[in-house]
């Protein structure tokens, strides 16, 4: 019997090549773990029955054009749209003899912290139902936390694949912006946006990374990255280790965050590696409030395509044209999509360009030149990713800005464009803590080797307790 909770994907892979099951088998295994767990925890907004291959099966995130399978951004907007064709990522998945169980749940449009704004309802956290898993990628972390898929792709605007990959206890790659090619991803803040793999160890992330990363003619935002090496070593000597001042004492870092993360940069010593303080004042203070005037700024822009017109939901309640997209889009946007395209559009607005989102424009590039800086003396920067471990369903909903502060220590490096690797650390109060290790741009193998030695010398079990 295949137990998908233990599984890795490279454990797939050598179970495939000895021919010790076929590809049908580990397929329907899955299958099987999806209809016996996924009621619970809702990862899935659509199950695949039979794609074809032989190879892996793959959870991807339903932001990710599939074609022939419905995608909706977790989106009512976007309900009964099905892909005429790939995204780049997907057709290099199947490239690779990749299976893809089906598409995982959402935020609508990527946009939250927590997988609770879903149109489609929110995605539980296998560690503790009554939590969330995360977000936005919270469906496709959940999956791989709860043995329902052996890898999965997200996507990283301000943490989306970082912060969940944390409260779900799995390794989780933002990759440096423009190495993952953006065709075919439905669009949130497109200076941002970045697909990237949630796995359960350090070698299998690599692996998905080196399947997806590389330039892509049809994104011209896109460039070659530095071949990916998969980690081996269990040391670190030769390495300089930062430690940000003011994203490791940050009042908001729950206290057994705090212990978790302080135990792993003590492992970094223990392991060889160099260990210093430095600072990103400027990152801290206005990471923030610059990504909220941003991002909002850019989804304004690209959610201006859903209209009813073309594809997706459109309202019947309409009189004439007009009328049609005023209710297409009322009806069809939940509050947090309204939410960010009321504040983007003001801060695009004539008289207010200059004054909001110019304004952010400059503070990002502050923050770029501020982690520029620090990679002078070191190699790879460590904090923690989220400031606490998962919080209940429904605990934030209410107040958006609580919301966003989930995201406060992943946002400065995702605005600087640069890489970030999620790496579980430990448990406080039962739940996952996660350790974020930041490289400069093209630093993947730095931060493969670094997380690589790190998830073998804290020896975290990604199953879930209540699951084993």
């Amino acid at each position: 019997m295949i137990d998908t909770l233990r599984l890795t994907a490279e454990g797939a892979k050598d179970l495939l090549e000895r021919k010790e099951v076929s590809g049908d088998e580990l397929f329907a295994a899955y299958l099987a773990a999806i209809g016996e767990r996924d009621p619970e925890l809702h990862c899935y907004l659509h199950v695949c029955e039979d794609p074809g291959g032989a190879g892996i099966p793959i959870a991807l995130k339903d932001v990710i054009g599939t074609r022939g399978i419905p995608t909706t951004a977790g989106s009512k907007i976007l309900e009964g749209y099905v892909p005429v064709y790939d995204a780049t990522v997907a057709t290099r998945c199947k490239e690779h003899g990749l299976r893809v169980l089906g598409k995982t749940n959402t935020d609508e449009f990527a946009m939250g912290s927590s997988t609770e704004n879903s149109a489609y309802g929110p995605t539980h956290n296998p560690w503790d139902p009554t939590r969330v898993p995360g977000g936005s990628g919270g469906g496709s972390a959940a999956a791989v936390s709860a043995g329902l898929a052996p890898w999965a792709l997200g996507s990283d605007t301000g943490g989306s694949i970082k912060q969940p990959s944390a409260l779900c206890g799995n390794v989780g790659l933002r990759p440096t912006y423009g190495t993952v090619s953006r065709y075919g991803i439905v669009a949130f803040a497109s200076s941002l946006d970045q697909v990237g793999p949630v796995a359960k160890t350090v070698r299998d992330c690599a692996f998905l990374y080196s399947v997806i990363a590389g330039r892509d003619p049809c994104d011209s935002t896109t460039v070659e990255s530095p071949e990916v090496v998969l980690p081996a070593g269990d040391d670190l000597k030769g390495l300089r280790v930062g430690v940000p001042k003011e994203l490791n004492e940050h009042e908001a870092i729950e206290p057994g965050v705090r212990k978790a993360v302080e135990h792993a940069i003590e492992l970094c010593r223990q392991l060889g590696a160099e260990v210093g303080e430095c600072s990103l004042p400027r990152s801290v203070d206005f990471g923030l409030p610059c990504y909220y005037l941003i991002a909002p700024a850019e989804a304004s822009s690209n959610l201006a395509r859903y209209d009813g017109v073309r594809y997706g939901y459109r309202s019947p309640n309409s009189a004439d044209r007009l009328d049609m997209y005023t209710h297409t889009r009322d009806e069809g946007f939940g509050d947090e999509p309204k939410r960010r395209i009321l504040v983007g559009t003001y801060a695009l607005s004539a008289g207010y360009y200059d004054a909001y989102y110019g304004q952010a424009q400059k503070v990002r590039t502050v923050i770029a030149r501020e982690h520029a800086q620090a990679f002078e003396n070191f190699d790879v920067l460590v904090t923690p990713t989220s400031p606490t471990v998962a919080f209940e369903l429904g605990g934030r909903t209410a107040d958006p800005l609580a919301m966003y502060a989930s995201d406060l220590l992943t946002i400065p490096s995702c605005m600087a464009g640069l890489p970030g690797l999620n790496v579980p650390c430990g448990l406080s109060e039962g739940l996952p803590v996660g350790l974020q290790l930041i490289g400069p741009q093209f630093a993947e193998n730095a931060l493969f080797r670094v997380g690589h030695a790190l998830e073998q010398a804290i020896g975290f079990d990604f199953v879930p307790e209540r699951l084993r």
